[in-house]
């Protein structure tokens, strides 16, 4: 993945650089920093350029030059004082806690600060986020810790209240645009511009959606929608071979509900994938019955957030889906 290192040279978040970018110029980086937004915004980026500016020997305050032997190691993955610490199953540990609390009292092995991302903070069990606040109170010298949490996601507030919050947003179609363009190439203009819509200013969202072939599965799946509208009884052949391709997309599931959902309230994303008449809603359609195929899908993320059988959620959702399947929306 080609990304710039230098935090200043990511594209969007200007906020978040500017009250960077002041902390560094005027030594006043806290000891723990927030990183706090929609996911796939490139917090987790961000973080990792500004570990790069902390440690820079370019000579230039603030910024990363990206030549230099520890610029190198961080672009290289290797850098030995910059950590990360991920979910492991979905949570942060105690253990993974512990274990980072350990290395902060060693100091740096080459750098002036040892940089460790603890992300998606809003991930960590009560236990861990309870181990977490002395190291927060009382940080050994050196050390700089970023947390990266999910705007939508609780955080404890004695964590949030012992941190910087670094707030970070959702980024413009054309930001997203410009992003999607460099990182994957390969992309034809339209099918660049159609992933970025769907990324809603994740460019995040729109990598997990091409590495995971979302868009052709929708395609497939509107497809199949549109045979139901004439005909239920012959869509059933082609839909429950899509409820198992469904089901096997696991943690990525509930994105694929969220796309649906996109394809089905805004025609033109329907159009593009289907290639529906200019003016249809997608596969024909009505809003009354769209409005009831978008809470057939709000009812099949809460049984997903409830562990229920991913296979089950995804036939019991086509089935409701189809022209003429409706009853009242199945309770949660």
């Amino acid at each position: 993945m080609n990304a710039p290192l230098c935090y200043t040279s990511l594209i969007g978040q200007e906020r978040a650089k500017k009250m960077i970018h002041r902390m560094l110029l005027g030594r006043r980086l806290p000891h723990a920093l927030l990183f706090r937004g929609p996911a796939g915004v490139g917090k987790k980026l961000f973080a990792r350029g500004l570990a790069a500016a902390l440690n820079c020997r370019g000579g230039l305050p603030g910024l990363a030059c990206g030549t230099c032997a520890s610029c190198h190691k961080l672009l290289s993955g290797n850098h030995p004082d910059f950590l990360v610490i991920q979910p492991e199953k979905d949570a942060i540990k105690i253990d993974q806690v512990r274990a980072m609390s350990r290395a902060t009292t060693y100091p740096p092995y080459e750098s002036p600060y040892r940089v460790i991302v603890l992300e998606d903070a809003h991930a960590m069990q009560a236990a861990a986020a309870n181990s977490l606040l002395k190291t927060l109170e009382e940080p050994p010298p050196g050390n700089v810790l970023i947390l990266t949490a999910e705007a939508s996601r609780e955080v404890l507030p004695t964590i949030v209240s012992r941190c910087q919050v670094v707030p970070f947003s959702a980024l413009s179609d054309d930001q997203t645009l410009a992003i999607i363009n460099r990182l994957l190439p390969e992309l034809d203009a339209e099918m660049a511009r159609l992933a970025a819509r769907f990324a809603a200013g994740s460019p995040g969202r729109a990598l997990r959606v091409h590495e995971n072939n979302l868009l052709d599965l929708l395609r497939r799946l509107l497809a199949a929608l549109a045979v139901g509208a004439n005909s239920p009884t012959e869509a059933v052949l082609e839909l429950l071979p899509l409820a198992e391709e469904m089901a096997e997309q696991k943690e990525n599931l509930p994105l694929f509900f969220e796309l649906i959902r996109t394809a089905l309230a805004a025609p033109i994303f329907g159009q593009c994938l289907f290639a529906s008449p200019p003016g249809s809603s997608p596969g024909g359609f009505s809003f009354r019955e769209i409005s009831a195929r978008l809470s057939c899908i709000d009812t099949a993320l809460r049984q997903l957030a409830r562990n229920c059988n991913r296979a089950l959620v995804c036939e019991v959702l086509l089935f409701h889906l189809t022209s003429g399947a409706f009853s009242p929306t199945p309770r949660p």
